[in-house]
C-alpha cells in the first residue's frame, strides 16, 4: 500500500494535535452526547458529488467515505479501500473492505465504486476535474476494481480522498442516477436524502434551517469519539452565531468572527481554536469573452491585457484589507498554492508592491485612461469576511478609474452564477484536495476543455505552455523533476497575472472547552474524532 507523503510545513501543528487527541482518548469515555454546530452558510446539499466545495465535502464526509482516506494528520490511510496498489503505470488496484454496509442494510459491493464513479465523473458532477484523466473503472471482483488512466498518474489515491462512494440500487430507486448540477439550479432526491457507510447518516434535512445526523451503529470503523447526534444550524448573522455560542446554545462554530475572537476566548468555559489553513483566496478574472458581460467597455475585453490585469493588482490595498478587514487574521501571498501543498515556492510569496500610481499608468497605456466599469461576483457566507474583502477591492480600483458594481450574495446563488460562468469578475477560495499543487494547476488554472481540466478556471484563462507542464506534471512519477515542473508552471501563471492571489485567512473555530475536535489545516470538521466531556 502507498501512503501519502507527510507535509513538513504543518508537522508541528499536526503532532501537537495527534497528542492531544491521543490524550483525550486515553480517559474514560464519557456518556454519548449530542453536537450542535453552527456555521455560517449551509452545507448546500447531500449529494456527494454536486459542489466541490470544501465546506460541503467535510459535511457529506461523515455521511459519505471515500476509497482512499486521510487522518488526522492529512497522511493517506484504508477508508473503504484496505489497500491499493500499482498494477502497471496506469493502471491502480483497490480491494474494497468486506462487511461494509449502507445505512440502509446493502452491502458495499464493486458494483457501487464503479457506478459512483462514473457517476462523479458526468455531466452535472463539480467533481469532474478529479476524474478527467481516468479512462476507465472496472470491476475486477466483488471487493476489488481496477482504474486506469489516460496516463500514469502517481497522485491518484491522493485525488480519491473526496470523491465518496454511493449506492447504485438507492440512487436507481431515489431517481438520482446523476448529480446536481450546481450550474441550473436543478436537485433531486439525493438533494435532501442520503444513503452513506459512513459513521454518522442523515435524520433530518431543513435546507437553510437544520440538517441532523446520527450515529451508524452498523459502521464498520471502531468509535472513536461519543458524539451520537449532530445538529447542524446556518447561521449567517455574526453577532446571532457568536451569541448562540455564548448562550449554550451551540458548541461549535465556524467560522468565529474575527473582531470577536479575543472575546470569546476570554469567556468562561470557551475557547477559540485558530491555527493555518491551505486556502488562499485569489479574484478571477473573464479574460475568454471578446466582451464581458457586465462592462461599459464595449468590442473587447479589458481583463485579456496583462497591462489591465497588472493595473487591478497593484490597485489593491493588501495591508489594508490584511489589517483592517481580516484584523491580522491573513497572510497576504502572491502565489495560489498554500505551506503544505506540494509545490508551494517561498520565492512566489513576495506580491506586486501595491501602487495607485503605477495602476493608472498602465491603465492609460492599455487604452483605458479614465478606467472602465466591471461587475464583481461575491459570495457574503463562505469565506472570512468574504463581502467585506470585495467592498475593499471595489474601493481600491475606484481610487484609479475601475468602477465595481458588486454583487454580493448567498453562496447557494453565487456558486450557481460563477460555475456557469455568468461573470466578469470573481473572488474564490482553493484549497488543493489532493495537497498538491497539480490540482490547483488542473483545475483552476489550465484551460477549460469541457471534460473536468479547469473546472474552477471561471474566467477561461489559458496558456499553451501551462497547459502542456500540467499534462506532463500528472504522469511525471519522479518528484525532482514533479517539482521543477510545477515550479515553471506556477512561475509562468504568476508573471501572466493569470488570476490575481490575495491571501490565506486563518481558521477560527469557537467551542465550548469541554469539547475535543481536530483540526486539520484543510478545515474539515471529522464528527467522529469529536468528544464532549462531562
Amino acid at each position: 500500500m502507498r501512503r501519502g507523503e507527510r507535509l513538513p510545513a504543518l508537522g508541528r501543528l499536526f503532532i501537537a494535535a495527534a497528542a492531544a487527541w491521543a490524550l483525550a482518548a486515553a480517559l474514560p469515555q464519557a456518556q454519548a452526547a449530542t453536537l450542535r454546530v453552527a456555521n455560517q452558510g449551509d452545507a448546500t446539499s447531500m449529494d456527494p458529488h454536486s459542489l466541490n466545495e470544501s465546506m460541503q465535502l467535510s459535511f457529506t464526509g461523515n455521511v459519505y467515505e471515500p476509497l482512499v482516506a486521510r487522518n488526522r494528520q492529512l497522511e493517506l490511510v484504508p477508508g473503504l479501500a484496505t489497500a491499493w496498489k500499482m498494477v502497471s503505470p496506469t493502471v491502480w488496484r483497490f480491494d474494497l473492505r468486506p462487511g461494509v454496509r449502507f445505512h440502509d442494510g446493502s452491502a458495499l459491493t464493486a458494483d457501487d465504486v464503479v457506478f459512483s464513479f462514473r457517476r462523479a465523473a458526468g455531466e452535472g458532477s463539480d467533481l469532474r476535474s478529479y476524474l478527467a484523466p481516468v479512462r476507465e473503472v472496472r470491476r475486477v471482483g466483488d471487493l476489488a476494481v481496477e482504474i486506469e488512466t489516460n496516463a500514469p498518474y502517481p497522485i491518484l489515491p491522493d485525488v480519491l480522498t473526496v470523491v465518496y462512494v454511493m449506492n447504485r440500487a438507492w440512487c436507481e430507486q431515489h431517481h438520482a442516477l446523476t448529480p446536481v448540477d450546481r450550474r441550473k439550479g436543478i436537485e433531486n432526491e439525493a438533494s435532501f436524502k442520503a444513503n452513506g457507510t459512513g459513521p454518522y447518516r442523515l435524520r433530518e434535512r431543513q435546507p437553510g434551517t437544520r440538517t441532523v445526523l446520527e450515529r451508524h451503529a452498523g459502521h464498520w470503523g471502531p468509535v472513536e469519539g461519543n458524539i451520537d447526534r449532530v445538529v447542524f444550524t446556518p447561521i449567517g448573522n455574526d453577532a446571532t452565531r457568536v451569541a448562540a455560542l455564548m448562550s449554550g446554545e451551540i458548541d461549535l462554530m465556524e467560522p468565529v468572527p474575527l473582531q470577536d475572537a479575543a472575546r470569546l476566548a476570554a469567556q468562561p468555559g470557551l475557547r477559540v481554536m485558530q491555527g493555518p489553513e491551505m486556502r488562499v483566496i485569489f479574484l478571477g478574472m473573464d479574460q475568454k469573452r471578446d466582451e464581458l458581460l457586465q462592462s461599459d467597455v464595449r468590442g473587447r475585453n479589458p481583463f485579456r491585457d496583462r497591462r489591465v490585469r497588472q493595473a487591478v493588482y497593484q490597485a489593491i490595498d493588501i495591508e489594508a484589507i490584511r489589517s483592517r478587514i481580516m484584523r491580522g487574521a491573513a497572510t497576504p501571498t502572491g502565489q495560489m498554492v498554500a505551506p503544505g501543498v506540494r509545490g508551494f515556492l517561498p520565492e512566489l510569496e513576495t506580491r506586486l508592491p501595491f501602487d495607485a500610481d503605477a495602476a493608472r499608468r498602465l491603465l492609460t497605456e492599455a487604452g483605458y485612461p479614465a478606467g472602465f466599469e466591471v461587475g464583481m461576483n461575491c459570495p457574503n457566507d463562505r469565506y472570512v469576511n468574504d463581502a467585506e474583502i470585495c467592498q475593499a477591492v471595489a474601493s481600491s480600483l475606484a481610487r484609479v478609474g475601475i468602477r465595481v458594481k458588486l454583487q454580493a450574495e448567498t453562496k447557494a446563488l453565487y456558486f450557481q452564477k460563477v460555475l456557469s460562468r455568468n461573470t466578469s469578475f470573481y473572488l474564490l477560495g482553493w484549497v488543493p484536495g489532493t495537497y498538491d499543487a497539480h490540482n490547483v494547476l488542473a483545475t483552476v488554472i489550465a484551460t477549460p476543455d469541457g471534460r473536468g481540466q479547469g473546472q474552477f478556471n471561471l474566467g477561461g484563462y489559458s496558456h499553451p505552455r501551462i497547459d502542456e507542464l500540467t499534462a506532463r506534471i500528472q504522469s511525471e512519477s519522479d518528484p525532482a523533476r514533479r517539482s521543477a515542473l510545477m515550479a515553471e508552471a506556477l512561475k509562468l501563471h504568476a508573471q501572466d497575472i493569470g488570476h490575481i492571489p490575495l491571501h490565506r485567512q486563518a481558521l477560527a473555530w469557537g467551542l465550548r472547552r469541554n469539547l475535543e475536535v481536530v483540526q486539520r489545516p484543510d478545515n474539515f470538521q471529522v464528527y467522529k474524532w469529536m468528544q464532549m466531556r462531562p
